[in-house]
């Protein structure tokens, strides 16, 4: 062990953005459940390349006692990892992330999106990511938006979602069953308090665990301090919307 600069990430600060992984050619930095970890300290050279690629400040480089930086293990690591990678869709590269990861807005051309039309059926999604672990608080596309919040089961049980409900919107999915909704709730929260949304749309299904994504939405807006209502609808199993509601909501500050 010696005294040696190294990479520090506030957890607090960071949003899972994932900017970051993709600025470390020693691929000492990976997004484990949803935030920005330093996998081990003998793979992280301390210069900090990765600090001016995160857009919240959570990353500062910190003299402390670690292990000495191994290049050989970490060009060996970063192999390794890009391997893996190559199985999500990426090529080859140190610094490549994953697919998954990377922010893309979409161009339109007369409102329809470009390359996107299949069989006749027009793909009205407008960025990517869209699974709300994954996506970036500070994204362009969130700024002034009609968010629509989506539990991931809706878009397999209604054939017209894409034209209506998502056309037009912003999208955020998530499962507030299997899924661990705090980081879903503190991410949510600070879209609505930093992008100031337009309007605010919770679709789920009409089975009780699916209901927790009211909550989700109902938590996040009093926890940003923003007074905002939103539509809230409940989708059948079938396909059908059962009931549509607006929902009051002070934000708490």
């Amino acid at each position: 062990m010696v005294i040696r600069n190294i990479v520090k990430i506030d957890e607090e600060k960071c949003n899972g953005c994932g900017q970051c992984v993709g600025a470390c050619a020693e691929g000492a930095i990976e997004i484990i459940d949803g935030k920005a970890k330093l996998v081990s300290d003998v793979y992280c050279d301390g210069l900090g390349a990765c600090l001016g690629h995160c857009p919240q400040g959570a990353i500062t480089v910190e003299k402390r006692e670690a292990a000495s930086f191994d290049e050989q293990a970490a060009m060996d690591h970063a192999a390794k990892k890009d391997e893996a990678d190559k199985g999500c869709g990426g090529g080859a590269g140190g610094g490549f992330t994953c697919p998954g990861m990377q922010m893309k807005e979409f161009e339109r051309k007369g409102g329809v999106h470009e390359d996107t039309e299949v069989g006749g059926v027009e793909s009205q999604l407008g960025h990517w990511p869209v699974q709300l672990t994954l996506l970036s608080p500070g994204a362009p596309y969130f700024q002034n938006a009609d968010l629509l919040l989506a539990a991931d089961c809706v878009p397999f049980a209604m054939a017209d979602f894409h034209q209506r409900y998502l056309r037009g919107r912003a999208v955020a999915v998530g499962c507030p069953k299997l899924d661990e909704t705090g980081p879903y709730v503190d991410k949510l929260a600070e879209i609505i308090r930093n992008c100031k949304l337009r309007s605010l749309t919770v679709v789920h299904m009409q089975v009780p665990c699916c209901s927790g994504l009211t909550q989700i939405a109902q938590q996040a807006i009093a926890q940003s301090g923003v007074a905002l209502d939103f539509e809230d609808v409940t989708i059948s199993l079938e396909g059908e919307v059962l009931r549509s509601e607006e929902i009051r909501v002070n934000g708490g500050g």
